[in-house]
């Protein structure tokens, strides 16, 4: 059965996931995307391109309630089921619950594991093996509803970053699993489960004070955090006041004759560092408010000790 459905969403996943519900049959009755400035949204471009109803807020709460404009505004599209496609913001109960199937939202994490709007690179920095993806019915918490699709299977690898973890792995199988969930509700197959709450972990936002390397910490430990901090924000060292973001790591075998934070060489065009218990290779770096170089153009010397 054909649905009515509101798409929330942003950039390649939330174009493509429209792309798919529209080859199922799907009517798109209004698409809800970031709102202009910077970069061009791909799903905003896509949906003005098929002439689709197209709604651009900032934010959709105004002193902690829902925008009155924006309830009645989707209550009038007569959506029948949202699909949220990778949603940053969080949206009003007035809305999640408005419709008749209510909502399906999409989570980068085996939930009920990795809670949170940073699930991707915690899963790298606390050293998870195994990653997947979960469509769960949002409700009044952060990512606790319950479960309608979760497909697991994706390896985590020693040279994985937040940006090849999702962009190789988990972006794609996103796209199946929601629009599997998609199609579950339209046949009425849908069965929600509720999380194990026993199994429940939350991170926050991976920041600055996040990022900040620790160089007595294990080089094992530090090499996850950069390959998490991969592509934003970038893991920082510091260069007397300046920070050095590093970006591109690799764990080399062998320890360094060097107190962690030296740089002990440079070896086409990588920085290789000391640190506790190993090596590790750094290819790529940003200082300061600059932009990202090959770190063996930084200026960088070897005997340099990063704080």
């Amino acid at each position: 059965m054909a649905l009515r459905i509101a798409l929330f969403g942003q950039a390649a996943f939330g174009k493509e996931v429209l792309e798919r519900l529209v080859g199922a049959g799907h009517r798109i009755v209004g698409v809800y995307a970031p709102p202009e400035g910077g970069r061009p949204d791909p799903l905003a471009e896509e949906s003005e391109k098929r002439g689709l109803s197209l709604f651009r807020y900032r934010r959709m709460r105004r002193k902690g309630r829902a925008i009155p404009e924006l309830v009645d505004e989707h209550a009038g599209l007569g959506a029948e089921l949202n699909v949220l496609a990778y949603v940053t913001m969080i949206l009003p109960p007035e809305v999640v619950d408005a419709p008749r199937h209510g909502s399906l939202c999409f989570h980068p994490s085996l939930l009920p594991r990795f809670r949170g709007g940073a699930a991707i690179p915690w899963q790298i920095i606390l050293g998870e093996k195994e990653s997947g993806v979960t469509v769960f019915r949002p409700d009044a918490g952060v990512d606790t509803g319950p479960i309608v699709v979760q497909k697991g299977g994706v390896e985590i690898g020693p040279t994985a970053t937040a940006a090849t973890l999702y962009y190789q792995d988990l972006y794609p199988l996103g796209v199946e699993a929601l629009c599997e969930a998609v199609e579950l509700v339209a046949r009425g197959e849908a069965k929600p489960r509720p999380q194990d709450e026993s199994q429940a972990t939350f991170q926050g936002l991976v920041d600055d004070a996040v990022a900040r390397i620790d160089w007595s910490r294990p080089c094992e430990e530090l090499d996850r955090l950069i390959r998490g901090c991969d592509p934003q924000p970038g893991a920082i060292a510091l260069r007397e006041a300046a920070t050095v973001r590093c970006f591109d790591a690799l764990r080399l075998e062998g320890v360094a004759d060097a107190p962690a934070g030296t740089i002990v060489a440079v070896e086409e065009g990588r920085l290789v560092i000391a640190a506790e218990g190993g090596r590790l290779s750094v290819g790529r770096v940003r200082i300061g408010d600059g932009k990202k170089i090959p770190a063996g153009e930084a200026g960088l010397a070897v005997g340099e000790r990063l704080g």
